[in-house]
């Protein structure tokens, strides 16, 4: 079955975390996003996101509905958030709109897995506070670029 992460987008500052707004960007990054993944999304698809303000403002962008879903707030770890959306035992395609780092584990821990023939999987080099990382800019395989433009 199928796993979609999408982190929030960009957020304002301030206490409490969990009540921090989109910014003006956040809410243009999420409306393209949005606009991108509509078409291509299946439509089963069960959509799970974290209770803060700023996931919440994201995931509408999409304009479809979904469930808060409490064990995916901020600070929570990937276990739960893999539980919460029943990987990889889902019987319908899950996306999880949710937070950094944990998307970014959870993703991890599925990502060692295979890159089919044919695709890509584009990524950049991060580096920050002592350490490089890798930031996954894309994964296509080529059975997506059939649902849409």
């Amino acid at each position: 079955m199928e796993l979609i992460l999408w982190r929030h987008a960009e957020a304002a500052p301030g206490d409490p975390d969990a009540a921090r707004p989109l910014t003006d960007r956040g809410r243009a990054q999420a409306d393209q996003m949005a606009r991108w993944l509509a078409p291509r999304l299946p439509r089963e698809l069960r959509m799970i996101v974290s209770p803060a303000r700023r996931a919440q403002e994201t995931a509408r962008a999409l304009g479809r509905s979904f469930e808060t879903i409490e064990s995916i707030a901020p600070g929570l770890d990937a276990t739960a958030l893999l539980a919460a959306a029943r990987w990889p035992d889902a019987e319908r395609p899950v996306l999880i709109v949710g937070h950094q780092p944990t998307l970014g584990e959870a993703a991890a821990r599925n990502a060692a897995a295979h890159i089919g023939t044919g695709a890509v999987w584009w990524m950049r080099a991060k580096s920050g506070k002592g350490r490089t990382s890798a930031v996954l800019l894309l994964a296509l395989e080529p059975e997506i670029l059939a649902r849409g433009n």
